[in-house]
């Protein structure tokens, strides 16, 4: 990790390195690109509009949100062509604001189940623009999803709600592990059941252009063949987690809370000024502790509470001195952003910028 924190900052803060950020943008985007995938990053990854630029400028095709709200954000900044890659229920709040969204840009939105899918239909009905519609798929996670011999029938309902039905998207949350096989299998039960929905709904008669998989885990282990979009988030950053499962290196962990030493009870043991409030409370069974610090890789942090993180050190390995400030690379980027006003984008030990999370709390 190549951030150098500068001194006076006010802690805590999401600081992070753009020269890092761009490489993981563009290493991404010529993967992509060099294996006949399109990309479609998540991006509540970062819920930024200055991120998103770089995505998009970079080859992006447009981008995948989470919410309703996230995709208004992001519309605000410009950003035209959006995948809500959710299976929303809307309610009449939400109907309103999505109809509003396609009259203002390209919308495509996520549907798993004949009840959502007329929901849906009921909802955009004298849009000025078509809802593309991409029936979502359980390929192993066991989350969200048909099982892909019942897509047909979510696309069905699709069609008789008046939707137009582009494809097939699914998340494959089961190729997170420390087996690097475990992203392999992964790999392929997307591609095994995003195929199979696919020609069921093909058998329908439907036009399926669109098959979206991809996680930032699994994306190294694609094959060319039935996928053709992947939608990775987290790689733009990286985080702890990435790190103990070997998808990144520490080279490529992009953003880190600085936090304050504010108590040095004993040698092998310190206190920052960052807790759960800022560095979210997610604790994935593959990581040591809330947090990486690349300062003091040996070190764990035991304890964390809303405005404490309490860390232990090894015999022998020296500790920090009081005031001092460390970096923290948080276990799930994700959730940090989300609690942040803005990002530093620091370089060399200087504030270069402040980014604003234009899509911070956009939950809805």
């Amino acid at each position: 990790m190549t951030i150098s924190l500068p001194g006076g900052l006010a802690t805590p803060a999401l600081v992070v390195d753009p020269d890092v950020l761009d490489r993981n943008i563009s290493r991404m985007a010529e993967a992509s690109r060099s294996q006949g995938f399109a990309l479609r990053p998540h991006a509540k990854s970062h819920k930024c509009a200055q991120i998103a630029d770089r995505q998009l400028r970079a080859g992006a095709r447009g981008l995948s949100v989470a919410t309703i709200s996230e995709a208004e954000a992001f519309a605000r900044s410009g950003v035209d062509d959006l995948f809500i890659a959710f299976p929303v229920w809307l309610d009449a709040d939400k109907a309103q604001r999505l109809r509003r969204l396609a009259d203002e840009v390209a919308v495509r939105v996520g549907v798993e189940s004949v009840e959502g899918a007329r929901r849906l239909g009921d909802a955009v009905r004298g849009s000025a623009r078509p809802v593309e519609v991409l029936i979502e798929v359980d390929s192993g996670n066991h989350r969200t999803g048909v099982l892909p011999h019942a897509a047909d029938e979510v696309g069905k309902a699709a069609v008789d709600a008046g939707l137009d039905v582009v494809g097939v998207f699914t998340f494959p949350g089961h190729g997170y592990g420390h087996d690097a096989q475990a992203r392999v299998r992964a790999a392929r039960d997307e591609e095994h059941a995003l195929g199979e929905a696919a020609q069921a709904l093909r058998d329908l008669g439907l036009d399926i252009q669109v098959i979206s998989g991809g996680s930032t885990p699994t994306v190294g282990q694609w094959q060319p063949g039935a996928v053709n979009e992947l939608r990775p988030g987290v790689y733009v950053f990286n985080d702890a987690t990435q790190l103990a499962i070997g998808t990144c290196g520490v080279e490529d962990l992009a953003l880190a809370a600085a936090a304050t030493v504010i108590s040095v009870p004993a040698p092998d043991r310190f206190v920052l000024d960052v807790g759960s409030k800022v560095l979210g409370s997610d604790r994935s069974p593959w990581v040591t502790g809330h947090g990486y610090m690349p300062r003091f890789p040996q070190g764990t942090i035991t304890g964390l509470w809303e405005h404490h993180a309490v860390v232990r050190l090894p015999d022998g390995v020296q500790g920090p001195r009081l005031g001092s400030v460390v970096a923290v690379v948080p276990n799930h980027v994700c959730t940090p952003v989300n609690l942040a006003d803005e990002l530093l984008v620091v370089r060399d030990g200087e504030v270069l910028d402040r980014w604003r999370v234009s899509a911070r709390g956009a939950n809805t």
